[in-house]
């Protein structure tokens, strides 16, 4: 288990240089982008998933660059089966280990750093469910799903590829069962900064409502920022107001360790 090779990227940065990483999980070859420092060691790890499925949403450097500093290593894991990726993408099943991995794998390297994760959209319950299982500071929800069940009754026109990817929901309940996130939640999860747009017609409101709910009663740390007059993608002023939330939120995080 470990990296397997490293092809630099032809992405312009005068703080960092660009990598495409591979890496072993399950036996399988998968693959990551990420932008490293080349002047400062290392103080902290943005590990940043992705929405979206195949090409579509694939992860950029121009997405990476956003939550970049000059200290700051930031990466995004591609699904399996796209951009490289060798298995298939199984929506929060096996895949889950390729975040976990490659968490494991970073914080190894810099051990001093801070971690932590953003999930967007699809994203957002990849990261709900494996969070807990790394060494992660916080965690950002943006634009995200927190419940499948509310994904499927949403997006009809998803329901095709959900029920390819994981099953029905009441012909393969243990399938969804898998994948509820919430329950895995306690007192002790990581900090959670909730981010979601009140006309976000992709992931509605409600999964960003339903998991704050969620978490005032199980206790754990969390905040929110919602812009009610954008989108699953904020228009350009409103993109920087959550972008300097986000830096914020993770300094604040660090001063409190």
């Amino acid at each position: 288990m470990g990296i397997t090779n490293i092809r630099t990227m032809p992405v312009e940065s005068n703080t960092h240089r660009f990598e495409e990483i591979t890496y072993t999980v399950d036996e399988l070859r998968v693959k990551a982008l990420q932008m490293v420092p080349m002047y400062h060691n290392v103080k902290r790890i943005v590990v940043y998933l992705r929405g979206g499925k195949g090409q579509v949403g694939r992860v950029r450097a121009s997405r990476l660059m956003q939550f970049s500093d000059p200290y700051t290593l930031v990466i995004g894991p591609y699904y399996r089966g796209s951009n490289g990726s060798e298995g298939k993408d199984e929506f929060c099943n096996a895949d889950l280990h390729d975040v976990t991995v490659l968490i494991r794998l970073l914080k190894n390297k810099h051990p001093q750093a801070f971690v932590h994760m953003i999930g967007f959209s699809r994203g957002g319950i990849q990261g709900l469910l494996s969070f807990q299982d790394d060494p992660v500071d916080s965690y950002i929800i943006w634009g995200g799903v927190s419940d499948i069940h509310l994904m499927y009754e949403e997006r009809v026109d998803l329901r095709g590829m959900l029920r390819r990817m994981v099953g029905h929901p009441k012909k393969d309940k243990e399938a969804y069962e898998q994948r509820n996130a919430i329950c895995t939640l306690n007192q002790n999860s990581p900090p959670i900064l909730i981010v979601h747009g009140g006309k976000d017609w992709q992931v509605g409101i409600h999964q960003a409502y339903f998991l704050q709910e969620q978490l005032e009663l199980k206790g754990v740390k969390h905040d929110t920022f919602y812009q009610l007059d954008e989108g699953h993608v904020p228009r350009p002023k409103a993109l920087k107001e959550v972008l300097d939330y986000i830096h914020q939120w993770m300094n604040n995080i660090e001063q409190d360790l």
